[in-house]
């Protein structure tokens, strides 16, 4: 990686890191690279460029062998991700949940197969380490327990905070402290840079849902973790056995959605928390999550039906998924935690009535407007079934 610059805030660094070269290069925007392989005359420093590789994890000095080693657009996002993150690297994946498989296999090859987990997490997480789909063992603690759970054999320690769904927040600084030298795993999706640098407080490796926040916009898959060198050196091997590669274009829309982070998230947590606090005040809702840290997730629990609420929306988009610049609403006991088994979702304080609500970049008022039409039914159709508008194509086929 780039030397680090002196030290800049993070807005600064939102908008220049992994650009500080393009002035020198006599472009204003970041280049995107969309070669799969590239040229080499040598094929024997080649040989000798990828037995380093194999070997150590590094990446080869010079140009990319192939797309799925490496890519100049996509190593822009991870250099910028760390400096935000304030770790010495990062690697991006094809997804949040490539690069959690990523973390996890890493350690499983080195025969540690233990996970001690809190709940909740996200439902995809927990399903992939509940189902033993890698070879692990998970164990399932609260925080205070985590000391107690680890064993010879344990790989990595995995928290979410602010969780999903339920905002709950925990100490990382004092679940670092319980890790000893077992390497915790800090899920940092919902808060993002902009509110907590996990790496600070103890967490060796910060794992993203880059699909999320750091894109912004709804419209790129992508996952990040951000770690030490030595990780990350051991995450790129298992990224290219693997072959969960971040696609060089959402790298690009990943890098340019760095640039306005700080501003989206300033904007919509400040939507969110008035959004909390009026919906704290309705007696039609039970209660409401939002965390101390802040942010743009709310979380709240209706006394009627959760189902007919996400059937009244009009302004907000009934849909899973988070982070975006408009705001969604979804039941996470349907959608994002369905392949969590009941008593999980129980043990993860995860109610059938609670409701998740991802706040975007519009106006208070008009979002209160949709939630209480809603919450109160006016917002539901006159029909039998809520209308769906034609697909942008064209009408379908009769």
């Amino acid at each position: 990686m780039e030397p680090t610059p002196a030290a800049r805030a993070l807005a600064t660094e939102a908008v220049h890191a992994g650009r500080d070269d393009l002035a020198a290069l006599g472009v204003h925007a970041a280049p995107l690279d969309l070669s799969t392989t590239y040229p080499s005359y040598d094929s024997r420093a080649e040989a000798a460029r990828l037995d380093r590789f194999a070997a150590t994890g590094e990446l080869p000095d010079g140009p990319p062998v192939y797309g799925r080693l490496d890519n100049p657009t996509v190593a822009r996002f991870e250099l910028a991700l760390a400096r935000l993150e304030g770790t010495e690297d990062a690697v991006a994946f094809a997804s949040g949940m490539a690069a959690l498989t990523a973390a996890v296999l890493v350690r499983v090859g080195d025969g540690l197969r233990h996970v001690v987990a809190v709940r909740p997490l996200y439902g995809c997480s927990d399903h992939l380490l509940d189902g033993g789909l890698l070879g692990t063992e998970v164990t399932w603690t609260d925080p205070a327990g985590i000391e107690e759970a680890l064993r010879p054999d344990t790989g990595l320690v995995l928290v979410e905070t602010p969780a999903n769904p339920t905002l709950r927040e925990l100490d990382l600084r004092a679940i670092a402290h319980s890790c000893g030298t077992v390497p915790l795993l800090a899920d940092n999706t919902f808060a993002t840079p902009v509110l907590q640098r996990p790496h600070e407080s103890g967490a060796r490796l910060v794992l993203h849902s880059a699909t999320k926040y750091l894109g912004g916009h709804g419209d790129v898959l992508g996952g990040v973790v951000a770690c030490d060198a030595e990780y990350a050196r051991k995450l790129r091997q298992v990224r290219f056995a693997t072959g969960g590669v971040l696609h060089p274009l959402a790298g690009y829309l990943l890098l340019r959605g760095l640039a306005t982070l700080p501003v989206r998230v300033a904007a919509q947590s400040a939507t969110a928390a008035e959004l909390a606090r009026r919906l704290a005040a309705d007696p039609r809702v039970v209660r409401v999550h939002y965390p101390r840290l802040g942010g743009a997730m709310v979380a709240f629990e209706v006394a009627g039906d959760p189902h007919e609420v996400i059937a009244g929306v009009r302004l907000v988009t009934p849909a899973v998924s988070l982070g975006s610049v408009d705001s969604l609403i979804q039941h996470p006991g349907s959608i994002s935690h369905r392949v969590v088994g009941e008593a999980g979702r129980s043990a993860g304080g995860i109610s059938d009535r609670l409701l998740r609500m991802s706040v975007g970049l519009e106006d208070v008022e008009d979002l209160w407007r949709d939630l209480d039409a809603a919450l109160s039914g006016r917002g539901r159709p006159t029909g039998s079934a809520r209308e769906t508008p034609e697909r942008a194509y064209g009408p379908a086929a009769p």
